[in-house]
């Protein structure tokens, strides 16, 4: 490593850590009001609260450094904005050598440790032994200032992908609600009640064309809709595949393992190429469909659907994914502590039939979407591996930002 211009220095010889303090007065609207800085606020995921601060309030500037001081989370670090601390969290101040956006970058880079090493019996909180003798590198100011803007970039990048994640998927949510409940005409155009024919059906009205089943009504009389093994037992590496809810998940790339035996018992809830798989039991509502190629069987946690041949078994699985069916599908729940679906109640739930066509069509326009989502979803984590290497050569001296540079290993970003 190049040591020119860099040393390593432990936090507690560089920083002032001030914890922040219960507020005078909370939902309070006065001209004196300020911002109280929440964790859900600063994670974006609640709005900031206006209050009265007290004496002793503890006041942040945007771009500095806060960490999570008590709870489940402690140890989380945050880029502060304008406001009040609040008294969970608290302001790490460091010497003016450190560029402020490199300094919250560098101690990024300790937070899985940091969480890591909370204390305390009851309510967890940060060891202020442990963050002071975390070692950040010490550069140069200004090559500080610019692996701090590389790493920026890379998180604007990242953000803006994020956004653009978000709103593909509600374009998604919408297109499938249309798709599932109108459907398409016979020009490629979504039907609507005011130029199309609609009739009355279980889950609303629906395009004259359409037919509506029950589930009993859409699987063979010879492999009825059913749940799998009780108990699957140890895994057995020479047994049978079993499919689990993490089965549906993986994308079908993990199985717990069953004895030949123990499988043998449950000839009626094999599974094959095109059945559809139903998260019945916990965590209900997952839905996935078994590719080509693989022959097992199910546990106890999830219900078999064999679609008829005039159901395309995409098309049903999107079905089963929208949000009116789930809504549909937790009003059928059963169980108090534990949610499930019995396999008597879900024969008698209904489905919406379009034509084979038209189903071919739908499914067709939902996986253009899917295909798009998933191309953002590999530059998202491109760009997020990208950021965890960066962090580990910049911010160690690994590899100088000058050199880097020169090597032109972030053009692009």
């Amino acid at each position: 490593m190049n040591t020119i211009t860099c040393k390593s220095r432990k936090l507690q010889n560089i920083i002032t850590l001030k914890k922040g303090k219960p507020p005078a007065e909370q939902s309070y609207f006065g001209q004196d009001a300020e911002l109280y800085l929440t964790p859900e606020y600063l994670r974006g995921k609640a709005s900031s609260e206006p209050v009265k601060p007290s004496a002793n309030a503890v006041r942040v500037m945007d771009g500095d450094t806060i960490v999570l001081w008590d709870g489940s989370n402690a140890g989380e670090l945050f880029r502060a904005r304008k406001g009040i601390l609040a008294s969970t969290m608290s302001l790490i101040e460091h010497e003016d050598t450190f560029d402020k956006e490199y300094f919250f970058y560098a101690v990024k880079n300790w937070e899985s440790h940091l969480k890591a090493q909370t204390s305390g019996s009851g309510i967890p909180h940060v060891d202020k032994e442990v963050i002071g003798k975390l070692e950040i590198f010490q550069f140069a100011k200004s090559e500080q200032t610019k692996i701090a803007e590389i790493l920026s970039t890379v998180d604007q990048a990242i953000e803006k992908t994020e956004a653009l994640i978000a709103k593909q998927q509600r374009i998604k949510t919408g297109l499938m609600q249309d798709l599932l409940t109108r459907g398409i005409d016979e020009h490629g155009n979504l039907r609507s009640e005011e130029t199309h024919k609609f009739k009355d059906s279980p889950l609303g009205r629906i395009p004259i064309e359409w037919e509506f089943e029950t589930f009993e009504n859409i699987t063979p009389v010879d492999a009825p809709i059913c749940y799998g093994i009780v108990q699957p037992g140890i895994y057995d590496y020479a047994g049978v595949k079993v499919a689990g809810i993490y089965t549906i998940n993986s994308d079908f790339h993990q199985w717990h393992m069953s004895s030949k035996k123990v499988e043998q018992a449950y000839v009626r809830s094999r599974i094959i190429t095109g059945d559809v798989l139903l998260s019945i039991k916990g965590t209900t509502g997952k839905v996935g469909v078994v590719p080509d190629g693989i022959n097992g069987n199910i546990s106890r946690e999830i219900a078999r659907i064999r679609p008829i041949e005039y159901i395309n078994p995409y098309y049903l699985r999107f079905f089963m994914l929208s949000d009116f069916f789930q809504k549909y599908l937790n009003n059928a729940e059963v169980g108090t502590t534990r949610a499930e679906i019995s396999i008597k109640i879900l024969r008698g739930l209904y489905i919406l039939i379009p034509p084979y066509t038209e189903q071919n069509l739908i499914v067709s326009r939902i996986m253009s979407i899917e295909q798009v989502i998933e191309s953002s979803l590999k530059e998202f984590n491109k760009l997020r591996s990208l950021k965890t290497g960066l962090m580990q050569d910049l911010l160690t001296g690994k590899k100088r930002v000058t050199v880097l540079l020169n090597e032109k290993e972030v053009v692009g970003v």
